[in-house]
């Protein structure tokens, strides 16, 4: 028996095709890289322009409350941003006025469990909603380091081009409180 997939229907949820999932993994990987190489004015380009980028805050809670232990929109968020915001973000690091990021951390971003499926096949233009793993480690002066890991959900949309922007970004770090000074990279 045939299955919805094998005759060209798709379905929404149904996971994307080998070749599409090949692609995500690729672009997650170049991400990585601008991302590491500070190259953050071209990463703004990966994104798309009604971005909303969010990184919601976590408690700990009893087995029996998990449903409250991640934040909930308009909560308290450690990114709740747009892609102005963000482009606002990067040209402050570029202008010296960040202190935070002078001299500028090096990063490592480690992407993993990648899993792509089809948001609603009906959407123009396509649309997917790809989940992955991140371990990010970060090194700034002499005995400055940081590990980040946790999860990501973003709805990642085909632009007229055929390339791929991420339209949303949902992060959820593993740790409930930031150990770090600060959190001046991207996930």
């Amino acid at each position: 028996m045939k299955s919805a997939a094998h005759e060209g229907v798709v379905q929404a949820g149904e996971r994307a095709d080998a070749v599409t999932h090949f692609e995500v993994e690729q672009f997650y990987f170049e991400e990585a890289e601008l991302l590491d190489d500070g190259r953050l004015t071209d990463w703004l380009d990966l994104l798309a322009d009604d971005l909303h980028y969010w990184m919601p805050t976590r408690s700990n809670r009893l087995r029996r409350q998990q449903a409250l232990s991640v934040a909930a929109p308009g909560e308290a968020a450690f990114y709740d941003e747009t892609k102005e915001s963000l482009a606002w973000r990067i040209r402050r690091f570029d202008s010296g006025m960040a202190w935070a990021e002078d001299p500028p951390s090096r990063t490592r971003h480690l992407i993993a469990n990648v899993t792509v499926r089809h948001a609603d096949p009906r959407q123009e233009p396509a649309e997917y909603v790809a989940r992955s793993a991140f371990l990010i480690y970060r090194n700034r002066l002499e005995r400055e380091e940081n590990v980040y890991a946790g999860g990501r959900v973003d709805v990642l949309r085909r632009t007229g081009g055929g390339r791929l922007q991420i339209a949303r970004r949902t992060i959820l770090l593993d740790q409930n409180v930031l150990l770090s000074k600060n959190i001046s990279v991207f996930f």
